[in-house]
């Protein structure tokens, strides 16, 4: 397993510190507070933002999500309660695929090659009917394939293929799933 996308250096403007101020206070003011049940509201405000949201997406009120304007959420996704999505890089979430609560989507990291420890970045893709389960970290530059499980508390910082079950710090492969799956 390798990782898909390269890292690259990121230099914040001001003009993006400006917007997630303006972010930071939406999110804790009107989406934060919104009841649970409030999906289409949280959809709105993200879309506000920039956000690429489709129809019947499932972000959760206690959801983290560091820039809106990076985020893709495809048909019918989900970001469970308190899942952080730390989206300096662009980060998608697949048609019915699911980001379990205390989940970590960690688009950046920095060089510690370089003394100056500069900020790198690379997207995270979760392919459709994919589930990222319970408290699992996912690193800059990762794609989760098609149907494809993460076990509760792993750690996954390189590709995973397709239609597998893996879990563990760093994850392995402990198993693989049906292509058949739901259409709801």
């Amino acid at each position: 397993m390798t990782r898909s996308f390269p890292l690259e250096r990121l230099q914040l403007t001001r003009a993006n510190k400006l917007a997630r101020l303006l972010w930071g206070i939406v999110w804790a003011t009107l989406y934060r507070c919104s009841p649970r049940i409030c999906h289409a509201w949280r959809c709105f405000l993200l879309r506000c933002f920039g956000a690429k949201i489709g129809t019947g997406a499932h972000p959760y009120p206690s959801a983290k999500i560091w820039a809106p304007w990076n985020l893709t959420m495809e048909p019918h996704s989900c970001l469970a309660d308190t899942v952080d999505c730390y989206c300096v890089a662009p980060i998608t979430i697949g048609a019915y695929a699911t980001v379990s609560q205390y989940s970590y989507l960690c688009a950046a990291s920095h060089d510690f090659r370089d003394a100056t420890m500069p900020l790198v970045v690379a997207p995270i893709v979760v392919e459709a009917h994919a589930w990222v389960a319970a408290d699992v970290f996912v690193g800059p530059g990762v794609r989760i394939g098609e149907g494809s499980i993460v076990g509760a508390r792993s750690t996954v910082l390189h590709d995973v293929p397709g239609w597998v079950v893996v879990a563990g710090s760093p994850v392995r492969q402990i198993g693989e799933r049906s292509r058949l799956v739901s259409r709801r």
